[in-house]
Formats: structure tokens, sequence, C-alpha cells
């Protein structure tokens, strides 16, 4: 090797030949086991050969050797070397990478940030499209509405024209010869006319124009008017009634039931049809919602109050209008001169009572204490309105009137304690305070005819035996008070040899004077109460015993009931 040749002619030891000759023939390769050194030779250090070798390497890199004839030397690295100069060139190879990695991934960011523009743009433009297309539609829909419109017309107006040819065809077949000319005039004279139609609204001709047909006839457009509000019915449809035509709104509001709560429509249900509530005596028809949603409702005459309407609101919750308001009895001394008329009614009965049985006023709590401590009575009604005690017992009484107050609510009532004392079969008669005249006095007649009954020894007798009996008492007053609000109806008496009672009918001057509309339709109202009630005791009781007063008069209906304990 040449580069070893070099440093060892450089080295101051040398071989003992000059120079270190280890050429050698092959064939004495076999005698040649080692090289033979001189003694300064085996001296040479190690260390310098290697930097002699590392400084040759240093200078080959940086020198290109050539021959003698100037040709260039190939040179060839050593492995380590190669390894090296390999390494370099991959941390190249991956520095270039990792920068055409990292440019590739702007682009490819670039190019997704484009992507996203373009489709945007494209989002934008086809929503801009379709509201182009979408106004071209409505146009071309609004024209075809519009040509629609037209077409119609242009059919009803030639259908006119070929009804106004065809009658002109037939009245000229009806002439029988072709039209005649007159020599002295211009013009040709037809032997035709055009054939009349007469308005069904003015009864006037109607001549070359339009004109409505219907309803088996012929108007003029200004003849045909609504029923209700008699302008001209120009829609294309139209309510009847009775023959007459009608605007549908106008045949709605004459006709589509209304709230007499809420003043509106009634609406209609799910299936369609319109659903109200009514009262069977008022005729009062209302929205079902009103049952639910806390509409006040009278508790003497059971009507609904309006929307806006005030009302009167007692210390236990009941709720009177003011109709019902303009005669109710609110306190005992207040109720003592109706009192007395009830027990005249009773002795114009032949009933009178001998005894003097208090009569009290009371709150609903004051005589709902009185009825549980009651061991006689029956009592079935929803509601106890009055009660005839037969036990001693301290009752609460209203003493004076209260006053109205703020919001229609009572205030300022005064109750006194009153201790019954048993002098007789009954110590008392209840009434609930703060009803109408006509109805306290129903509900007193009724608890009065109990008291008749024990007084004068009738036995414990069936609820609706009692409770019928009684109910008739009431509805006879009532009936009494509504004939000219001064009738007394005595049929006491009754003939033995017919099947009908007698009456005999005595006009007496009134003690209240002459009464009201409201008052009188509400004895009605109270009357149809009794008439219709559903319960057994107090319903068919009194359809009973009222057929057999019917039949046989009060007398004997009550003989046989303290004989046999019931109703002829």
């Amino acid at each position: 090797m040449g580069w070893l040749t070099k440093i060892l002619k450089g080295s101051s030891r040398k071989y003992s030949d000059g120079q270190a000759n280890r050429r050698y023939n092959r064939e004495d390769r076999s005698s040649l086991d080692t090289p033979r050194y001189s003694a300064e030779g085996s001296d040479f250090d190690k260390e310098e050969i290697e930097c002699a070798i590392a400084l040759s390497l240093s200078e080959q890199e940086h020198v290109i050797p050539q021959d003698d004839k100037g040709k260039k030397v190939i040179e060839y690295k050593s492995e380590t070397e190669e390894d090296e100069d390999e390494d370099e060139d991959e941390d190249d190879d991956e520095d270039e990478e990792d920068d055409e990695e990292y440019t590739r991934a702007q682009v490819e960011a670039a190019e997704e940030e484009e992507k996203k523009l373009a489709q945007a743009q494209i989002e934008e433009e086809e929503k801009r499209r379709a509201e182009a297309e979408l106004e071209e539609l409505e146009k071309q829909l609004a024209k075809a509405r519009l040509e629609e419109e037209e077409a119609r017309r242009a059919k009803a107006q030639l259908e006119e024209d070929e009804q106004l040819a065809k009658a002109l065809q037939e009245s000229m077949n009806a002439a029988g010869s072709p039209p005649r000319y007159d020599s002295g005039s211009m013009f040709p004279s037809y032997p035709f006319s055009v054939p009349s139609r007469i308005c069904t609204g003015c009864r006037a001709e109607i001549g070359h124009g339009r004109f409505l047909s219907c309803m088996g006839g012929v108007w003029h457009p200004e003849c045909f008017c609504c029923h209700a509000c008699d302008k001209p019915i120009i829609d294309y449809e139209f309510s009847m009634s009775g023959n007459r035509p009608y605007h549908k709104l106008c045949y709605k509001e004459q006709h589509h039931p209304k709230c007499d709560v809420c003043h509106n429509f009634i609406p209609t249900n799910p299936a369609g049809l319109i659903e109200y509530r009514a009262h069977p005596f008022w005729m009062q028809k209302y929205c079902p919602s009103h049952e639910r949603d806390g509409t006040p409702r009278c508790c003497s005459c059971e009507r609904m109050e309006p929307k806006d309407t005030k009302y009167l609101i007692l210390d236990d919750g009941r709720k009177l209008c003011l109709e019902c308001l303009d005669s109710a009895i609110m306190d005992t001394h207040e109720c003592q001169p109706l009192y007395l008329e009830i027990r005249e009614f009773y002795e114009g009965l032949h009933m009178k009572v001998e005894q003097q049985i208090p009569m009290l006023l009371v709150e609903r709590s004051a005589l709902n204490e009185a009825m549980e401590g009651e061991k006689h009575g029956h009592h079935h009604l929803p509601e106890t309105r009055g009660l005839c005690l037969s036990e001693e017992q301290t009752v609460t009484t209203v003493l004076r009137r209260p006053k109205i107050g703020a919001g229609y609510k009572l205030i300022d009532m005064i109750t006194e304690p009153y201790r019954l004392v048993r002098r007789c079969e009954v110590t008392a008669i209840l009434i609930l305070y703060g009803l109408p005249r006509l109805l306290t006095g129903s509900i007193l007649a009724h608890e009065m005819m109990h008291a008749w009954l024990r007084l004068n020894g009738y036995p414990n007798l069936r609820p609706e035996v009692e409770e019928g009996i009684c109910q008739v008492l009431a509805h006879m007053w009532l009936e009494s008070e509504t004939y000219a609000g001064s009738t007394l109806i005595d049929i006491a008496s009754s003939s033995s040899s017919t099947s009908s009672s007698s009456a005999a009918v005595a006009i007496a001057s009134s003690k209240k004077g002459e009464r009201s509309d409201f008052e009188k339709k509400l004895g009605e109202f109270f009357k149809h109460q009794i008439e219709s009630d559903s319960s057994s005791a107090y319903g068919d009781g009194f359809r009973q015993g009222n057929q057999a007063v019917l039949t046989h008069g009060l007398k004997r209906t009550l003989d046989h009931i303290r004989l046999t304990g019931t109703f002829p």
C-alpha cells in the first residue's frame, strides 16, 4: 500500500536492508512464516503508526492523487469512513424529507382551505339559485291562478252567451218564418224578441247583462241580498236557513250558538261537532270548559255568572247572584214576617200549628252541627238547607243582617247562641240564611210540615212518604206565590165521590207587593226543582204524594197516611 510506504520512508527506524521488501514468491510463502525485521523495526511505536495513518487520511481527503502520467487515482475509503458518510447522507436525506413533508403539509392545508371556500361559494350559489327558482315558481303559480280565474270567467260568460243564443234560436223557431224587412227602413226588423227574465228579488225584468241563477230563480246581482245584513252576496258560497240566503259570517252570527258566560262562539269538539252545556230550566248555554275553570255559579238559582258579572260571596263560600240577593233574607228577625205567612198558609189548609215553634236563621256550620245532634229525620239532599229539630241543644243564630263590604263580601255579621228547650215534639225549625224569599219560604213550608206531622201524632214514616208529603206542601206554597204573587190555594176539602179534588181559590192581598218578573221566574224554577228531583225520597216521594193529593185530596191523603203509613 502506498500510504504505508510513505510513512515508513519518513521514519528514522529502518529495516536491515534499508527498505522493507515484503514481496515474495508464492512458492517461498510456506518458508516465510514471519517477517524479518531488524532490531530497530521491532521497536516501532504503534501509537506513531496510528497518528501517521490518521494524518495521511486527512491529507488524502483534500488531495486527489495522480499517477506518474497525471491521471487521477481512484482511492477507496475504509468501511468506517463509508459508514460515516452514509450516516451523514442519511441525516441530510432526513432533513430534506422533513422539509418536504412540512412544505407538503402547508400545500395541503392551503388546498383544503381553497376547497372549503369553493364549497361555500357553491352552496351560496345553489341557495341563490333555489331562491330564484322559488320566486319564479311563485310567479308562475300566481300567473296560473290568474289565468284560471280568467278562464273561469270566460267560461261563465260563454255559458251565458250560449243560453242567450239558445233562447234566441228557440224564439226564431217559434216564429216559423224568416225575418222580414220593412221597405222604408234601412235596418231589418226581427219577428222575435229576447225572452224576458223576471228578477226574483225586485220582480223587475232582467235585460242584457249579468244575472244570478240560484235558489230556483234569477236575480239581479244587487238584488240577491243577505237576509241578516241586507247587503248583496258577492261570495261564491253562501248559507241557507228557512229558504233565505245569508253571508256565511252572518249565518254564523245568527245561528251558531254563543256561550252565555264568555259570549264567544262555542267551539267544536275533536269530532267537529258543537258541544255545549245547557241548564234544563234556564236554557243557559255555555262552554263545557266553564264547569272546570272556576266560573262562579249561584247557590240559589244555579245559573253560571256571565263574564265580568259581580256576585256576593257569603262567609261560608257560597256565591249569590245580584238578582237573588235582591230578595235574600239575611237574619232571623227579617224572616219572621215570612214565617207568619207560612203559618197562615197552613191555617188556610185547616192544618193550623198551635204550638209556637222557634224559627231561626243559621249559618251552614251551625246547621250541620245541629243535624249531627238530631236523632230523628231524613236528610238526603246534597246540601241541607232546613231542619226540624226535636232535641234540646244550643244553636248559634244570625242576629243581625251582615253588611256588604269590599269585593262584595259580607262583613259585620252578629250571631248569638240560642238554647232550645223541649216543650213539645218540636224544639225549633232552622233555615239556612242568605237565600231568596221564595226559596226560604219553600224550605220553611217543608220543615213546617215535618213539625205538623210530629205534633199531630203521625208515626215514624218511611222517607219516601214523609219527605214526599213535605215536598207537596212546599210545592203548593210556591204555586200560591206565583199566581199574581198573592193567591192562596185551599185544596184541603175534597169530595169522596169523585177522584178529583175541588180547589177553592181565595185571593188575598200580598204582603210583599207585586213580584218582579225575575222573582216569578225564580218561583217557577224552584217548583221545577221539586218536580224534577231524581232522588227516591224527595223526587219519587213528591210525585207519588202529589198524584195522591190530586186524586183524593189533601185531607183524605193525610188520613190514609195516618192509618197505613203509605200514600193511597
